[in-house]
């Protein structure tokens, strides 16, 4: 699953196949806790997913923003279905034999990026190993599909890593999001534990390709802290980003989905936080975001904006504060 999240506003709705023994995560500080969603806005940003048969990463993942973006009829689409063909440690997303691709679901995500009235929207997906081409054809008619029912809308994609997918990639930037995403989740070491499907050194070369292919697209990647990483491991991962060249890096804490995922190591302070964002700007990040509630797809439309004018040059506004500790 290209998880954009994870979080503990829902618990999973639906058996995983999964293997780990429950292990608990230490207390949840004051700073990482968020108030239920109760707004109209989310109401009605959830009756029209509904609507037109649409999943979201928000949902599925758990995202602790959930209550807060929807209110603002922000939501990350999440394409190909809602079952995941690996079983990340850290993903609260079903895993399992995915249904067919929808092929209503291109049309289905345009009219909600028109009904909602978004800027900028992000599109992701789970794992579809299953596939020959690991759905990008999917993202490519998801983004056409965008472009004809609202064309001044800005589009995100977090893509998975179409590992042992020829051609995957080359297919999603010549359809020229604005944006291509893709989470490197955590540092190498941690890999076969926490992401034993996946390859850090091919998820780092396929943003190194994206550069490569388009470099008018801005290219963006995240990672999680708590996992059990060192503070070096966190700078290694920011310089093997900025070997590949990417604008924008998003640092957030892990909180452990259900007891049979990964626990949580630690929970990293907020002044922590803070260094690991000084760092990346630092080491030349167009952007950089990290704190606790930091998500891939956080202030997305807000951080395009930003990205673009650091680009050209403009002083860029700092980045929103996150909702405040309830």
């Amino acid at each position: 699953m290209t998880n954009d999240t994870n979080g503990d506003v829902a618990a999973s709705r639906r058996p995983e196949k999964r293997d780990r023994r429950e292990s608990p995560s230490p207390r949840k500080p004051p700073w990482i806790r968020v108030k239920a969603p109760t707004s109209a806005e989310y109401r009605a940003t959830r009756a029209l997913m509904r609507e037109l048969r649409l999943n979201t990463v928000c949902e599925e993942a758990a995202c602790p923003n959930i209550g807060e973006c929807w209110a603002q009829g922000h939501a990350t689409v999440m394409i190909l279905g809602d079952t995941c063909t690996r079983a990340c440690a850290f993903c609260n997303v079903a895993t399992g034999r995915p249904h067919a691709v929808d092929p209503a679901e291109p049309e289905n995500v345009g009219r909600a990026a028109a009904a909602l009235g978004l800027d900028h929207i992000v599109i992701t997906s789970v794992d579809r190993d299953d596939l020959d081409d690991g759905g990008a054809s999917q993202f490519v008619k998801v983004i056409r599909s965008i472009r004809d029912h609202a064309p001044d809308t800005t589009i995100e994609v977090l893509t998975p890593d179409f590992l042992r997918k020829p051609g995957a990639v080359e297919a999603v930037v010549a359809a020229r999001p604005d944006v291509y995403n893709h989470n490197l989740e955590t540092v190498p070491r941690l890999y076969p534990t926490i992401r034993p499907g996946a390859r850090y050194f091919h998820s780092l070369r396929l943003l190194d390709r994206v550069r490569q292919l388009d470099p008018s697209i801005f290219t963006k990647s995240g990672m999680m802290v708590g996992l059990g990483e060192d503070y070096a491991e966190v700078m290694q991962v920011m310089d093997d980003m900025r070997s590949a060249d990417v604008d924008f890096m998003t640092i957030g804490q892990y909180l452990q989905p259900t007891p049979r995922h990964a626990p949580v190591d630690r929970f990293v302070v907020p002044e922590e936080f803070r260094r690991y964002e000084t760092a990346a700007r630092a080491k030349g990040f167009l952007m950089a975001s990290a704190s606790p509630l930091t998500r891939s797809s956080y202030h997305a439309g807000d951080d395009f904006e930003r990205l673009r004018a650091s680009r050209d040059g403009t002083p860029a506004d700092t980045r929103p504060p996150g909702p405040s500790p309830s």
